[in-house]
């Protein structure tokens, strides 16, 4: 299993067929490390809506390249990337960087119309999308690691407790993570960090994904149910919160992984620090109130009745419910502003607020 260094991608063109894009296969973690290709825009389609890439970020990188995939595979690419791009935003609605990456695509496209060189185009653009990630985590995690660089001083270097919902490290970006990495840096500097790991339900990106990647990475870290997050905070074992985001307000409202509010509300009433990591390219600029505008995936009841794991050694779904149960499969929900202590961007700290934002993103006051 390959630890987060430097070099870490979680997509790639294949090195010796530009044709092909390389992703890893999320849906087997912690199990199964496998490489997964994407031969066709429809393969990326695939990979986006069931799940073999997560992560807000990573979701906007894997559209971006899917629609590279359709240029490079068809007669007539620019029919075939405007296609490829109706299809691919219909398949996650509420993270917001896919439509972003989209856009930006087909910007390239409008303007290079009956360009030969198009797809070569968009292949530079993808890439080009995925480096800016990696510095946009590296930014996170250089103005996040103050704050616990902060509590470890108060602490006199005690442990620093930090609590995280879903998963927002180097699988849901390019690389560092967002939420993660904060506590990445932290453990650079010789801080003594330990991380409270939710299993978030009912995909278990924690306990799949951010677990596996806490242990590759050699950070302590402890796996706990959901609904344990507000008794260890009632029990001063947690210092601080920090999670991410699939898509933010420009008035502060955070749409993430189901539960995240509830995280928010328990460190409310505890007086806990709250922060959402934030990349820039998760900003919703155009919305105003998370509750009203965010649109909120239902996914496929399969994912609440069905738990993935390992028997004897085999990989398995089991069924926890009867078949006829009734489900409701709410993928995120929206932590209004008011419960949001800050947002860590790559430009710096601000408070959850138009103003706070914009004084970080000042060319954005027009958008």
């Amino acid at each position: 299993m390959p630890q987060r260094g430097e070099d870490f991608r979680t997509i790639w063109l294949k090195p010796d067929d530009p044709k092909v894009v390389q992703i890893i296969d999320q849906r087997l973690l912690p199990h199964e490390y496998r490489v997964h290709d994407l031969r066709s825009w429809e393969d990326g389609l695939v990979a986006i809506a069931d799940m073999y890439v997560r992560g807000a970020p990573l979701i906007g990188a894997t559209a971006a390249w899917s629609l590279y995939l359709a240029a490079v595979t068809s007669g007539e690419p620019e029919r075939a990337v405007r296609a490829a791009a109706a299809a691919l935003l219909k398949s996650r609605p509420t993270a917001v960087n896919l439509r972003w990456a989209v856009d930006r695509i087909l910007a390239i496209v409008d303007r290079h119309r009956g360009d030969a060189a198009l797809a070569a185009l968009i292949r530079a653009d993808a890439q080009a999308i995925c480096d800016e990630d990696i510095e946009i985590s590296r930014g996170i995690g250089k103005h996040g690691v103050a704050l616990l660089e902060a509590i470890s001083s108060r602490k006199g270097g005690a442990t620093v407790n930090v609590l995280t919902h879903c998963n927002a490290g180097s699988l849901a970006t390019i690389n560092w993570g967002t939420a993660t990495a904060p506590i990445y840096f932290a453990q650079q500097q010789g801080i003594d960090v330990h991380v409270w790991v939710d299993e978030t339900r009912p995909r278990n990106q924690g306990s799949q994904l951010t677990a596996w990647e806490l242990a590759t990475n050699d950070v302590p870290h402890t796996l706990i149910v959901d609904n344990a997050g507000g008794h260890l905070m009632q029990h001063g074992e947690v210092d601080i919160v920090i999670t991410g985001t699939d898509r933010t307000t420009r008035c502060g409202d955070v749409a993430n992984k189901i539960g995240t509010y509830l995280k928010a509300l328990a460190a409310a009433d505890n007086n806990i620090p709250f922060y959402v990591a934030l990349p820039s390219t998760t900003i919703d600029w155009q919305s105003r109130d998370g509750i009203e505008e965010i649109p909120i995936e239902q996914r496929d009841p399969a994912e609440v009745r069905d738990i993935y794991g390992l028997c004897d050694g085999k990989p398995v779904r089991v069924r926890t419910t009867t078949e006829d149960t009734p489900i409701s499969n709410f993928a995120f929900d929206v932590t209004p502003a008011r419960l949001v202590t800050g947002l860590i961007t790559e430009r710096g700290i601000c408070e959850a607020s138009e103003a706070g934002l914009l004084g970080l993103f000042p060319e954005m006051a027009a958008s």
